[in-house]
Protein backbone atom coordinates (compact mmCIF):
# COMPACT_ATOMS: atom_id res chain seq x y z
CA UNK A 1 0.00 0.00 0.00
CA UNK A 2 0.99 3.49 -0.54
CA UNK A 3 3.16 5.32 2.63
CA UNK A 4 1.56 8.97 1.72
CA UNK A 5 -1.10 8.57 4.48
CA UNK A 6 1.55 7.18 6.90
CA UNK A 7 3.78 10.24 6.38
CA UNK A 8 1.00 12.96 6.73
CA UNK A 9 -0.56 10.88 9.70
CA UNK A 10 3.45 11.22 11.44
CA UNK A 11 3.78 14.60 10.32
CA UNK A 12 0.16 15.80 12.38
CA UNK A 13 1.47 13.93 15.18
CA UNK A 14 4.53 15.59 15.53
CA UNK A 15 3.13 18.60 14.96
CA UNK A 16 0.91 18.08 17.66
CA UNK A 17 3.42 17.00 19.80
CA UNK A 18 5.84 19.98 19.58
CA UNK A 19 2.75 21.88 20.18
CA UNK A 20 2.14 20.46 23.55
CA UNK A 21 5.87 20.84 25.05
CA UNK A 22 5.87 24.70 23.56
CA UNK A 23 2.49 25.32 25.96
CA UNK A 24 4.53 23.37 28.79
CA UNK A 25 6.46 26.86 28.72
CA UNK A 26 5.02 28.82 31.38
CA UNK A 27 5.92 32.89 31.40
CA UNK A 28 7.90 34.02 34.25
CA UNK A 29 6.01 36.34 36.72
CA UNK A 30 8.01 39.57 36.84
CA UNK A 31 10.03 41.92 34.24
CA UNK A 32 13.76 41.41 35.25
CA UNK A 33 15.84 38.95 33.48
CA UNK A 34 16.29 37.03 36.83
CA UNK A 35 13.08 36.29 36.53
CA UNK A 36 13.81 33.90 33.58
CA UNK A 37 15.96 31.76 36.42
CA UNK A 38 13.47 29.62 37.57
CA UNK A 39 11.81 28.83 34.28
CA UNK A 40 15.21 28.10 32.96
CA UNK A 41 15.83 24.37 33.34
CA UNK A 42 12.25 23.69 31.45
CA UNK A 43 13.14 26.08 29.09
CA UNK A 44 16.39 24.08 28.68
CA UNK A 45 14.34 20.87 28.54
CA UNK A 46 12.31 21.91 25.88
CA UNK A 47 15.39 22.60 23.65
CA UNK A 48 16.93 19.33 23.97
CA UNK A 49 13.16 17.70 23.14
CA UNK A 50 12.46 20.05 20.79
CA UNK A 51 16.15 18.54 19.17
CA UNK A 52 15.01 14.72 19.42
CA UNK A 53 11.68 15.48 18.09
CA UNK A 54 12.87 17.70 14.91
CA UNK A 55 15.72 14.36 14.71
CA UNK A 56 12.68 12.12 14.49
CA UNK A 57 10.90 13.95 11.66
CA UNK A 58 13.67 14.47 9.70
CA UNK A 59 15.07 10.76 9.85
CA UNK A 60 11.78 9.52 9.59
CA UNK A 61 10.92 11.70 6.50
CA UNK A 62 14.10 10.43 5.13
CA UNK A 63 13.70 6.64 5.39
CA UNK A 64 10.47 6.82 3.84
CA UNK A 65 11.72 8.70 1.37
CA UNK A 66 13.64 5.48 0.47
CA UNK A 67 10.80 3.22 0.80
CA UNK A 68 8.34 2.75 -1.73
CA UNK A 69 5.68 0.98 -0.08
CA UNK A 70 4.03 0.09 3.07
CA UNK A 71 2.45 -2.83 5.29
CA UNK A 72 0.30 -3.47 8.26
CA UNK A 73 2.80 -4.34 10.55
CA UNK A 74 4.98 -1.09 9.75
CA UNK A 75 1.80 0.85 10.12
CA UNK A 76 1.59 -0.67 13.25
CA UNK A 77 5.54 -0.12 14.03
CA UNK A 78 4.94 3.44 13.29
CA UNK A 79 2.28 3.65 15.56
CA UNK A 80 4.26 2.24 18.30
CA UNK A 81 7.12 5.31 17.06
CA UNK A 82 4.52 7.63 17.64
CA UNK A 83 3.30 6.31 20.96
CA UNK A 84 6.41 6.72 22.39
CA UNK A 85 7.50 9.95 20.40
CA UNK A 86 4.10 11.45 22.39
CA UNK A 87 5.45 10.42 25.52
CA UNK A 88 8.49 13.21 25.40
CA UNK A 89 6.32 16.19 26.50
CA UNK A 90 5.33 14.40 29.80
CA UNK A 91 8.76 13.33 30.33
CA UNK A 92 10.61 16.62 29.31
CA UNK A 93 7.91 18.59 31.63
CA UNK A 94 9.02 16.69 34.91
CA UNK A 95 12.61 16.45 34.28
CA UNK A 96 12.23 20.20 33.45
CA UNK A 97 10.47 20.79 36.75
CA UNK A 98 12.51 18.82 38.64
CA UNK A 99 16.39 19.39 37.19
CA UNK A 100 18.83 16.78 38.08
CA UNK A 101 16.54 14.44 39.87
CA UNK A 102 17.08 10.83 39.74
CA UNK A 103 13.42 9.47 38.86
CA UNK A 104 13.06 12.12 36.32
CA UNK A 105 16.09 11.83 34.60
CA UNK A 106 15.80 8.08 34.36
CA UNK A 107 12.16 8.29 33.04
CA UNK A 108 13.36 10.94 30.52
CA UNK A 109 16.37 8.87 29.10
CA UNK A 110 13.53 5.40 29.46
CA UNK A 111 11.34 7.43 27.20
CA UNK A 112 14.66 8.08 25.08
CA UNK A 113 15.92 4.75 25.01
CA UNK A 114 12.08 3.61 23.95
CA UNK A 115 11.80 5.98 21.14
CA UNK A 116 15.10 4.74 19.83
CA UNK A 117 13.95 1.23 19.92
CA UNK A 118 10.46 1.77 18.15
CA UNK A 119 12.58 3.96 15.06
CA UNK A 120 14.87 0.74 15.15
CA UNK A 121 11.58 -1.78 14.44
CA UNK A 122 10.45 0.34 12.03
CA UNK A 123 13.75 0.42 10.25
CA UNK A 124 13.78 -3.22 10.61
CA UNK A 125 10.27 -3.87 9.56
CA UNK A 126 11.11 -1.04 6.58
CA UNK A 127 14.19 -2.89 5.18
CA UNK A 128 12.63 -6.53 5.74
CA UNK A 129 9.97 -5.34 3.19
CA UNK A 130 12.15 -3.15 0.73
CA UNK A 131 14.40 -6.40 0.38
CA UNK A 132 18.27 -6.44 1.20
CA UNK A 133 19.42 -5.21 -2.15
CA UNK A 134 16.96 -2.27 -2.01
CA UNK A 135 18.21 1.47 -1.71
CA UNK A 136 16.74 1.46 1.81
CA UNK A 137 19.07 -1.64 3.23
CA UNK A 138 22.04 -0.16 1.36
CA UNK A 139 21.73 3.43 3.25
CA UNK A 140 20.79 1.41 6.63
CA UNK A 141 23.87 0.00 6.55
CA UNK A 142 25.16 -1.70 9.71
CA UNK A 143 23.58 1.59 11.37
CA UNK A 144 26.26 1.95 13.93
CA UNK A 145 24.79 5.46 15.31
CA UNK A 146 21.55 3.65 15.65
CA UNK A 147 23.26 1.22 18.52
CA UNK A 148 25.52 3.55 19.90
CA UNK A 149 22.58 5.64 20.76
CA UNK A 150 20.79 2.25 22.06
CA UNK A 151 23.75 1.72 24.36
CA UNK A 152 24.33 5.24 25.47
CA UNK A 153 21.05 5.75 26.41
CA UNK A 154 20.93 2.30 28.50
CA UNK A 155 23.85 3.64 30.72
CA UNK A 156 22.26 6.96 30.75
CA UNK A 157 19.50 5.21 32.43
CA UNK A 158 21.52 3.44 34.71
CA UNK A 159 24.32 6.44 35.47
CA UNK A 160 20.77 8.41 36.63
CA UNK A 161 20.76 6.89 39.66
CA UNK A 162 24.29 7.63 40.52
CA UNK A 163 25.22 10.60 38.71
CA UNK A 164 21.99 12.33 36.94
CA UNK A 165 24.45 14.99 35.47
CA UNK A 166 26.15 12.73 33.45
CA UNK A 167 22.72 11.13 32.43
CA UNK A 168 21.75 14.70 31.02
CA UNK A 169 25.00 15.20 29.28
CA UNK A 170 24.86 11.72 27.34
CA UNK A 171 21.23 12.67 26.22
CA UNK A 172 23.26 15.85 24.67
CA UNK A 173 25.74 13.76 23.12
CA UNK A 174 23.40 11.45 21.64
CA UNK A 175 21.41 14.52 20.22
CA UNK A 176 24.59 16.45 18.90
CA UNK A 177 25.61 12.72 17.41
CA UNK A 178 22.03 12.78 15.52
CA UNK A 179 21.48 16.80 15.10
CA UNK A 180 23.13 16.61 11.03
CA UNK A 181 20.64 14.31 9.28
CA UNK A 182 21.48 11.19 8.57
CA UNK A 183 23.31 11.48 4.88
CA UNK A 184 23.30 7.51 4.20
CA UNK A 185 19.86 8.07 2.09
CA UNK A 186 20.90 11.02 0.91
CA UNK A 187 23.83 9.64 -1.05
CA UNK A 188 22.11 6.52 -1.74
CA UNK A 189 19.06 8.40 -3.53
CA UNK A 190 21.01 11.06 -5.56
CA UNK A 191 19.60 10.92 -9.10
CA UNK A 192 22.82 11.32 -11.90
CA UNK A 193 22.53 14.76 -11.88
CA UNK A 194 22.77 15.11 -8.70
CA UNK A 195 19.60 16.12 -7.11
CA UNK A 196 18.06 13.77 -4.33
CA UNK A 197 14.65 12.25 -5.48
Amino acid sequence: MGKGRLEAFSDGVVAIIITIMVLELKVPHGTALADLRPVLPVFLGYVLSFVYIGIYWNNHHHMLQAARTVTGPILWANLHLLFWLSTVPFATAWMGENPLSTAPVALYGAVLLMNAVAYTILMLLLVRHEGPASDLARAMGRDYKGKLSLALYVFAVAAAFVAPVVSVALYVVVALIWFIPDPRIERVLKTPEGAVE
